[in-house]
């Protein structure tokens, strides 16, 4: 059952950030064969690791533009909510890539500065394909990459048994953990690949794991190296784009997913359980967490909670969640729940009041937070999956100093300067640059400064 607390009463170490990814050897030896050894490495490791080693790892376009269409026929509702998803995501991304204007500005008589935002040129995004295939990762890290104008986005997706293959693997007892079918087409999971094709991919590769970041962030005689690697996965995914980065950038390295509401009795206990379910069931270390001032409320979250897990698909997972790391903290005030919220910088937060002089203040009150969802419409689960909003978080205390991902991650400000011959401007900069140089001891650049002043 999950811990109800006064707020003096929850451990110090709850509020730290927390990090399961961590680097390792086994990550740093596949990183260095796939540098080493390209394709062959690839090929090793699905072996090893995955479902399928199929002969190749580029899937064509007509294979993803097949599960999209099949998609469409067998399962629309599905086919219809990716793509309402993609559509708000878009919307959302391009309204961002608005908010970086070029400019040109004179600063000073006859000297120009400004500024140029330019998308990098290609961009990589990995999508884990386990126990849950992640469709709504494709369209949360494809769709800002499109909206940026990134010329190539590359997709690297675990392998999975092509059905040409299908009847062949069973007959041979492969194609599952274990016993990976060798040798076949190249394919994926057919919902990912539906995703991506409706999303804008561009190239698409059936590569899973640490291998597929190391492919996509140095190049493979297959497999293309990107500017930037996005996406979700498992620890040793997380610990592959940690070691990477700098070679290229990535866009976080996120651990175990959380949400904390804030919430009076004039939310929903039954919604406000449902939420808390919501991340439970994604980890055994997720975090869900409620502060609220109304002690009856909470209890009554509480007994929801329970009651809704006795019929959890994901029980078992959502269960060790809530008892180990799931709190319910009883606070003074809902401002004091505010300052806890600031503290715990979640990856959500939710704060379910009645809309009102308190809430806004309370919306105006915390600021560390990767969403906020005000109100009681406005579900944590419509910002994973449709509205607009991307849904790589920052977690384990990184919002406070950083957002999630959006379609800042695929563009880059660069900074232009003009100068006029002779103008006020330039004869003020080239002066001051020069006894600047001095300053410092460095003659050439004193020099550089001040040849621009010779007649």
């Amino acid at each position: 059952m999950i811990k109800i607390l006064k707020a003096n009463q929850v451990e110090p170490e709850w509020f730290d950030g927390r990090n399961f990814s961590g680097t390792n050897e086994v990550v740093q030896n596949v990183i260095k064969d796939v540098i080493e050894n390209g394709d062959a490495a690839l090929k090793k490791y699905g072996e090893k690791f995955d479902v399928s080693a199929p002969a190749s790892f580029f899937i064509p376009e007509s294979e993803l533009k097949a599960c999209a269409d099949k998609m469409k026929a067998n399962q629309p509702d599905i086919y219809n909510a990716i793509c309402h998803s993609h559509d708000l995501a878009y919307k959302f991304a391009l309204k961002q890539r608005e908010s970086f204007d070029d400019f040109e500005v004179e600063l000073s008589p006859g000297l120009f500065t400004g500024q140029k935002t330019i998308p990098v040129e290609r961009a990589g995004a990995y999508v884990p394909a386990g126990r849950f295939p992640l469709l709504s990762s494709v369209v949360m890290t494809i769709t800002p990459a499109a909206a940026a104008g990134v010329k190539e986005i590359v997709l690297c997706t675990p392998p999975r048994v092509h059905p040409d293959d299908l009847e062949k693997a069973k007959a041979q007892g492969l194609g599952v953990p274990g016993k990976p079918f060798v040798g076949g087409k190249p394919y994926a999971d057919e919902g990912i690949l539906a995703a991506a094709y409706i999303c804008g991919v561009t190239k698409c590769y059936a590569v899973g794991g640490s291998q597929a970041v190391a492919a996509m962030a140095y190049g493979t005689e297959s497999i293309p190296n990107v500017d930037v690697i996005v996406g979700p996965g498992n620890k040793f995914v997380a610990a592959a784009k940690q070691q990477v980065y700098g070679k290229v950038g990535i866009d976080m390295i996120a651990g175990p997913t959380e949400v904390f509401v804030i919430a009076d009795k004039s939310a929903n206990p039954a919604w406000v359980a449902a939420d808390m379910l919501a991340q439970a069931e994604h980890d055994v270390v997720a975090q869900a967490a409620l502060a609220t001032p109304d002690e009856d409320f909470a209890k009554k979250v509480s007994e929801e909670i329970e009651k809704q897990l006795e019929t959890l698909s994901t029980k078992e997972v959502a269960r060790q969640s809530i008892d180990t790391y799931g709190r319910i903290i009883i606070t003074s005030s809902l401002e004091e729940a505010a300052e806890l919220a600031n503290k715990k910088a979640p990856e959500h937060l939710e704060i379910a009041l009645d809309e009102g002089a308190m809430r806004d203040k309370l919306v105006n009150m915390v600021c560390n937070y990767g969403s906020l969802f005000i109100g009681h419409y406005a579900a944590e689960v419509f910002g994973d999956y449709a509205a607009g909003l991307n849904h790589t978080l920052p977690t384990s205390g990184v919002a406070h100093y950083s957002g999630g991902l959006s379609v800042r991650m695929f563009l880059k400000t660069v900074t232009t300067l003009r100068a006029k011959k002779g103008s006020e401007g330039m004869i003020k900069s080239a002066t001051s640059a020069g006894f600047m140089g001095d300053a410092e001891g460095l003659a050439a650049h004193a020099r550089a400064a001040r040849i621009r002043l010779d007649k």
